[in-house]
C-alpha cells in the first residue's frame, strides 16, 4: 500500500505438490484447482475500503467478473472502519479461509500523514468455511507501540515451525519520539501465530535502512519467492523487487537477489501492491507464474507474467480483462466445486 493520496499459506515441501501458491494446501491437489478468487479494495473512499470479490471465468488468471454485483461483500465496524489490502489464503489444514487486512480509513478524512505516524496496530480478521460464511470480525493487535502504522498484511504457513508468518510494514520511532514526530521509514516486520487469534511479539524481517512495503511470497519446491515494494529505491529504483531463500524468516542477508525494478524493465507506470501465484495445471493461457502489481496512478492492476520463477524475465500480459477498479489484494487458486458455488452465492448482487 502507498502513502499518496493516489494510491500462504504453503506445501512446503510435499514432492509431487510443488509450486505453491497462496491458498494451496496439503489438503488439496493441485490438479483439483481449475480457477482463481481474487480478493481487493477499490479506492480512497468509505466505500472503496471495503472488501470486494472477483471470480475468474473458468481456468483462465487472466478472465475475471466482479461478484456480488460489484458490491462490496465484507465491511469494517472495528477500528478506523475502513479496510484495505486485503489478504486471503486457504488454511494449512485445507478447510477454511483466512482473510486479513490493513485497518485504515483514508476515506473518512485520515491524512496520510497522520496514517503513518499515529496509524492503527491492529490487523481486522475474518475466517470462512467456504468464502460465502464468515465470522464474526477481530481486531487483533500486532504492532508495537513504537509503530506508526500496520500495512498491508501477509500470511505464510511455515511447515518447519509449524506456524503462520504474518508480515506487515511499519514505520518504527525511537523511545524518545512518542508522540511520532521524528523521521522514520517503513520496515518488515512479522509474527507468528497458528490460529489468527494470539499472535507472538512482531520481529523485524526486512530493515535496510531504507523504506520496504507491500511483501508476498511464493514457494515453488524448496525455495521460497519473495516480491516486495523497495520503496526506498536501495536497489536503484523505486519499483518491486524479486528475491529467493530456502528460510523464510531469514534477515535481508539471507535472501537472494533475483530481479529489481521489475514493473520499470517490464514497461510499466510506478507500481506496488503486488500479488503473485502459480497458474493452475490446466489454466488455458499454460504454464507460467504470474505477478500482479498495482499501477496506482495509472491503469490499476497489471498482470506480468514469467515462465521460469528462478530466472525471471516479467513481462506483461498481452490479453486480460480484470475487474473494474481493483486495488491491492490477492488471487488465490479454488476448486471448481468452490468456484462455482461462490459465483453461484454472490451471482444475484448484495449479500
Amino acid at each position: 500500500m502507498r502513502f499518496t493520496p493516489l494510491l500462504l499459506s504453503n506445501l512446503a515441501a510435499l514432492g509431487s505438490l510443488g509450486g505453491l501458491i497462496p491458498g494451496v494446501q496439503a489438503a488439496i491437489d493441485p490438479s483439483q484447482l481449475e480457477g482463481y478468487v481474487f480478493a481487493y479494495f477499490t479506492g480512497n473512499s468509505i466505500e472503496g475500503e471495503k472488501i470486494y470479490l472477483a471470480a475468474s471465468q473458468g481456468n483462465d488468471a487472466l478472465n475475471w467478473q466482479e461478484l456480488n454485483g460489484g458490491q462490496p461483500i465484507l465491511s469494517s465496524t472495528k477500528g478506523t472502519r475502513g479496510l484495505r489490502d486485503p489478504f486471503i489464503m486457504r488454511a494449512h489444514t485445507g478447510d477454511k479461509f483466512y482473510l486479513i487486512a490493513t485497518d485504515l480509513s483514508i476515506g473518512s478524512g485520515t491524512s496520510w500523514g497522520s496514517a503513518t505516524r499515529q496509524g492503527s496496530h491492529y490487523l481486522e480478521i475474518w475466517e470462512s468455511p467456504d468464502l460465502i460464511s464468515w465470522s464474526e470480525q477481530r481486531h487483533i493487535l500486532v504492532s508495537p507501540e513504537s509503530a506508526g502504522n500496520t500495512w498491508a498484511p501477509e500470511a505464510y504457513w511455515d511447515d518447519a515451525l509449524g506456524q503462520y508468518i504474518v508480515f506487515w510494514a511499519s514505520a518504527l520511532y525511537g523511545a524518545s519520539d512518542p508522540t511520532h514526530t521524528g523521521n522514520s521509514y517503513d520496515r518488515m516486520l512479522y509474527a507468528t501465530t497458528t490460529d489468527f487469534v494470539t499472535f507472538s511479539q512482531p520481529q523485524v524481517w526486512q530493515d535496510t535502512g531504507k523504506a520496504r512495503i507491500d511483501s508476498t511470497v511464493l514457494q515453488e519446491g524448496e525455495v521460497y519467492y519473495r516480491f516486495t515494494k523497495d520503496e526506498g529505491g536501495s536497489t536503484g529504483c523505486v519499483d518491486i523487487i524479486q528475491e529467493s531463500s530456502t528460510n523464510l524468516t531469514a534477515p535481508v542477508s539471507g535472501w537472494r537477489q533475483a530481479a529489481t525494478c521489475i514493473g520499470k524493465k517490464a514497461g510499466t507506470g510506478a507500481v506496488e501492491g503486488p500479488t503473485s501465484f502459480k497458474a493452475n495445471p490446466a489454466d488455458v493461457n499454460g504454464a507460467k507464474f504470474y505477478l500482479f502489481v498495482d499501477e496506482y496512478a495509472g491503469r490499476g492492476y497489471i498482470p506480468l507474467e514469467t515462465a521460469d520463477i528462478a530466472n525471471p524475465s516479467w513481462k506483461q500480459s498481452t490479453s486480460y480483462k480484470l475487474p473494474k477498479s481493483p486495488r491491492h489484494g490477492t488471487v488465490m487458486p479454488v476448486t471448481a466445486g468452490e468456484l462455482s458455488r461462490i459465483t453461484s452465492h454472490y451471482a444475484s448482487g448484495t449479500k
